[in-house]
Order: C-alpha cells, then sequence, then structure tokens
C-alpha cells in the first residue's frame, strides 16, 4: 500500500494536479515565490533540456526539415490559431497578451516522452523540440514584440535577453551536465527537479489569480474556449490533415504534439515577467488543458491497444 502511495505522490500528473489544487486553496503563499518563478524556471530548464540528445542531429543535413518543421508548427500554426482566437475573444488586452507570450513559447520538453509512449517518432520529437527551443529566440521577440504594440509595447531587445537567459544558457548548461562522470545522477533525479520545479510555477500562477477561478467565471470560460479549440480543436484538424496528406503515423503523433503542446511554466514565468499577474491566467489554465490533453491521448491508445 505504501509503495502504491509513493507512486502516486511522485506522478507527473497528480503533482500537476496538485499545484493546482494548492493554488486554488492556499494561493496566499504564492507571493512569497513571484520573486523567484524566473530562477526556478531556469534550473527547470537546464534539467529538461538534458532529454535533448545532441547526437540526435546528425547526420546535420537530415535533421534540417524536421528542426523547421518543428518551429513551423509551434510558432507560425498554432500562434495563428491561438492569437487570432484571443484577439476575438479575450476582454482585456493583458490576457490578450498572455495568449500572445503564449504563442510565442517554446514546446514543452513533454513532447519527446510523450512522442515515445504515444509510439511517435522519438528522433524527430527531440530534433523538432530543438529547433523550436533554438528559433524561439528569433520568434519569441517577433511575436510579443509585433502585438504587444496594442499596449504600449516592450522592447524586443530586453525579450531576446530573457529568451537567452532561459533558453540558450540552460541548453548549454545541460551539455556539462551530460558528463559522463554525474550523467547518472542527473537522470535519477531529473524528473523529481522538473516535476517539482514547474509544479512551483504553476501554484505561483494559479495563486496570484485564484480570484478568477472563484469569481470571474465568464474569464475564465473564454480563456477555456480558447485553449480547448486551440490544443484539442488544433490536434484533432491536425491528425485528419496528416491522415489525408499521407504523412506516416509515428511522425504524424509527433507533429500533432509540436503543434499542440507548449510550455505553461515557461509562458507563466515570462507573462508575469512582462506584462503582470493578469497576463499569466491564460499560461495557468493551459497547464491544466494541456495535461488533459496528453492523457486524452494515452487513453485513447490504451483503449485502441486493447481491441
Amino acid at each position: 500500500m505504501t509503495q502504491i502511495a509513493r507512486k502516486i505522490i511522485l506522478n507527473r500528473n497528480f503533482i500537476l494536479v496538485l499545484a493546482v489544487v494548492l493554488g486554488l486553496l492556499i494561493g496566499d503563499w504564492a507571493n512569497l515565490l513571484k520573486e523567484y518563478t524566473f530562477y526556478i524556471l531556469a534550473i527547470v530548464m537546464t534539467f529538461s533540456t538534458t532529454g535533448i540528445s545532441t547526437r540526435a542531429l546528425f547526420p546535420l543535413k537530415q535533421m534540417i526539415l524536421p528542426m523547421l518543421m518543428g518551429s513551423f508548427l509551434n510558432y507560425v500554426v498554432f500562434g495563428a490559431v491561438i492569437i487570432s482566437l484571443s484577439y476575438w475573444l479575450m476582454p482585456t488586452p493583458e490576457l490578450f497578451l498572455g495568449f500572445v507570450v503564449i504563442a510565442s513559447t517554446p514546446p514543452g520538453v513533454a513532447v519527446i516522452p510523450f512522442s515515445h509512449i504515444l509510439d511517435g517518432d522519438l528522433k524527430y520529437a527531440i530534433v523538432g523540440t530543438l529547433g523550436a527551443f533554438i528559433s524561439s529566440l528569433f520568434f519569441a521577440p517577433l511575436i510579443v514584440g509585433l502585438f504587444s504594440n496594442i499596449d504600449g509595447g516592450i522592447n524586443p531587445l530586453d525579450l531576446f535577453i530573457t529568451m537567452v537567459q532561459l533558453v540558450l544558457v540552460p541548453l548549454l548548461i545541460s551539455r556539462l551536465l551530460l558528463w559522463q562522470p554525474i550523467k547518472p545522477t542527473v537522470e535519477k533525479f531529473r524528473g523529481k527537479i522538473v516535476d517539482w520545479g514547474f509544479a512551483l510555477i504553476i501554484f505561483t500562477a494559479v495563486g496570484l489569480n485564484r480570484q478568477v477561478f472563484f469569481s470571474n467565471f465568464d474569464i475564465l470560460l473564454l480563456v477555456s474556449l480558447v485553449l480547448f479549440l486551440g490544443i484539442f480543436g488544433l490536434g484533432w484538424i491536425y491528425e485528419l490533415l496528416s491522415r489525408k496528406l499521407g504523412v506516416k503515423a509515428p511522425v504524424a503523433m509527433t507533429q500533432n504534439l509540436l503543434v499542440t503542446i507548449k510550455s505553461s511554466g515557461f509562458a507563466v514565468v515570462t507573462a508575469l515577467t512582462l506584462f503582470g499577474e493578469e497576463a499569466a491566467i491564460p499560461s495557468a489554465v493551459m497547464a491544466i488543458f494541456v495535461l488533459a490533453y496528453l492523457l486524452y491521448l494515452s487513453v485513447r491508445k490504451e483503449i485502441r491497444d486493447s481491441k
């Protein structure tokens, strides 16, 4: 019984759901963590990107297309859908800018393990995710700089520096953590550090905006509608389209993840840093929808496999 309880408590899905619940129940404590979310994310990004293998990039010539495709799906396709929907449906500029931040956010590193779980193309997932991470240095300042002009604008150089600090630096440090003498220890603790780090970030975002979850149901409904259409809706449409185009099933599954799964923790910290607490609401709610979509795909696979 103790073993079962331990497995449940350490389960990634349980930890993220717990973060949301605690954010709603004891969200007042979130103010204590607000100033540290940037550093928590930097640590999480460093450990999570150790799962991206440098070897997967070779031969480089064959990897260019997956890298470009990962960037195209993550920023152009998803970004066009989510920004269009939020432009028409969001009642305040801050909430719209929260979705702009989501559009400019790199994919969640969960794309890689779930590609394996869902019988996707693992190498394609690694390369596509890495390509999207690297291109975030350019896409993020471009997207946020373009659409934040509605609210007076921000300095694209400031955002570029932020992306370097949160993407490029952790990615480079993660190569050092793959040094053979320490690699086994890093791999042993990586999952726990990433899961609990993201949980702290989600707890902070939910806690800072807990009044929305308890009182502003209209806003919550609109945010949820945009995210449902942008994740579940886009995922279903992409499945149909890839089937009609004859894309191989493993590649199609990985592309589906690249076009729907964003890093909610990254989006929360960026939105908080750039535009304040209200702008972080969409990112906090997105964490729930990303989790729900991954669970949906996993359960659907199990049902299909059992037939």
